[in-house]
């Protein structure tokens, strides 16, 4: 089916039936859901093998044990987070009570992204159907194996007027977006992200944008050598770099960079390939972002790694020192196994160099606790971020992952997913048992002004 427009309607149609309202409803589907891709697992494997060599362990960890979480956090909360949820009500409305209740808001787009095409697009539509939602959602061009298994899972699992995958280029995204949905949810670049939401706004459309941004890592003096380096280079190297949370640059003290350099060297020679044949490590999306990639490792600061085997789509775990803030592989995310090291001495001119670029999705401290500490989590303004490790709490059920400015608007996974696709009615019930009429109705006699003051002073 590619008519958009109906299948908009049907979809539509289908949920003015309130069938999606009933919480039982929305339970049953995502069982069935998980049973259809544990069924097909294998398929999920292969095709994500072949697009993006990625192992079926790391498929595993970082992609589909995470879809498997959501599924069973939305069925397990889901009927609690749907009813009415109590809210106090000040004096003023004195006898009320007052509640929140959420509602799905009807039709929603997903766009998903290739660099976890599982997690990345499976878990927002988890969170949109769970909220009661029904669903268009197309999954990434770029792994193309991965989206055709994902698409014919889907589409084997559920009716369309209920959800539906769609999968095509640029053009299928560009007429997908001409309907008018009740909700949009894009992961991908800033680029797209922008004509996302300018599509979005000709319909008054909500979105939530999940895009990126060039995430710093400061390792501050006092912190634990081995543990950070090994922290740092596996948030760096997971996915071959292709995150976006990934530590992008590192601001390290000028007395911890020689001894963290040298950690990051052991745990680079240990643990990972310095050539295209190694298994277990992810290739380069395709030759486009290889080369890329490639013009950012400048020879001339290589401190670790820099081959690049194009044809294997693989690059190096690469890591350059002496970086300045000029450089070009400072310009822009890198999004790949390439890490610059930028030196401090003063704190400040630090955050005033990171202050000048766009918010970034992500921010780390290594380090002690103490004031640093906390003044970068303070006074830096970043979507999520952690300290001492890296990436990890992109994956706490209970922490929103979410930009902010150019790297995105909007959160999910776990409650936050639920409250992102649901639009909470603010409701207040009164009795009729007693009214303060005079109070609202002229004549408005000073006496009742000095009174409404005293009132609203004290409530």
């Amino acid at each position: 089916m590619s008519d958009f427009s109906t299948i908009v309607q049907r979809q539509r149609e289908f949920f003015s039936t309130g069938a999606t309202r009933e919480t039982s409803f929305r339970i049953r589907r995502l069982k069935e859901f998980e049973q259809a891709l544990k069924a097909r697992e294998q398929e999920l494997f292969d095709a994500i093998e072949t697009d993006l060599r990625k192992s079926r362990y790391d498929t595993f960890v970082s992609e589909l044990s995470l879809v498997y979480r959501e599924l069973h956090f939305m069925m397990r909360n889901l009927t609690k987070w749907s009813g009415k949820q109590r809210v106090r009500t000040n004096l003023v409305n004195f006898p009320a009570r007052s509640y929140l209740l959420p509602e799905p808001y009807g039709v929603t787009y997903i766009a998903g992204a290739w660099n976890y095409p599982y997690q990345l697009t499976l878990i927002p539509l988890i969170d949109a159907l769970a909220a009661g939602n029904t669903a268009v959602v197309k999954p990434s061009e770029l792994a193309p194996r991965t989206s055709s298994v994902m698409a014919q899972i889907i589409n084997a699992t559920f009716a369309p007027e209920y959800c539906i995958a769609v999968e095509g280029g640029a053009e299928t995204a560009q007429a997908v977006l001409k309907e008018r949905f009740d909700y949009i949810f894009f992961t991908g670049g800033t680029k797209i992200g922008k004509l996302v939401y300018e599509a979005a706004a000709k319909h008054l459309t909500p979105v939530t944008l999940e895009l990126g941004g060039k995430n710093p890592a400061f390792v501050l003096p006092g912190c634990d050598i081995e543990t950070c380096a090994k922290r740092i280079v596996w948030g760096k190297l997971l996915n071959a770099g292709q995150t976006c949370v990934a530590v992008d640059y590192l601001i390290v003290h000028s007395s911890v960079e020689e001894p963290l350099l040298a950690a990051m060297r052991k745990v680079l020679e240990t643990h990972y390939p310095s050539d295209g044949t190694a298994e277990n490590y992810m290739a380069i999306v395709n030759e486009k972002h290889v080369d890329r990639i490639a013009q950012l490792i400048d020879r001339t600061k290589l401190y670790y790694g820099g081959n690049v085997d194009r044809t294997n789509r693989f690059i190096q775990p690469t890591i350059l020192q002496n970086v300045s803030w000029e450089d070009a592989v400072m310009k822009e995310e890198i999004f790949g196994p390439v890490l610059p090291v930028v030196r401090y001495e003063d704190l400040n001119d630090a955050m005033a160099r990171v202050k000048r670029y766009p918010k970034p999705l992500s921010l780390y401290v290594f380090g002690p606790d103490g004031g640093e500490k906390e003044r970068l989590f303070r006074e830096l303004s970043f979507g999520g971020g952690s300290q001492n490790d890296a990436v990890m709490y992109f994956v706490n059920d209970h922490l929103p992952l979410g930009g902010v400015g150019a790297s995105g608007m909007g959160a999910y996974h776990g409650f936050d997913g639920f409250r992102t696709f649901s639009h909470y009615k603010a409701i207040m019930e009164k009795p009729t048992w007693l009214e303060f009429w005079f109070l609202k109705v002229p004549p408005y006699a000073e006496w009742k002004l000095k009174l409404l003051r005293f009132l609203i002073e004290r409530l």
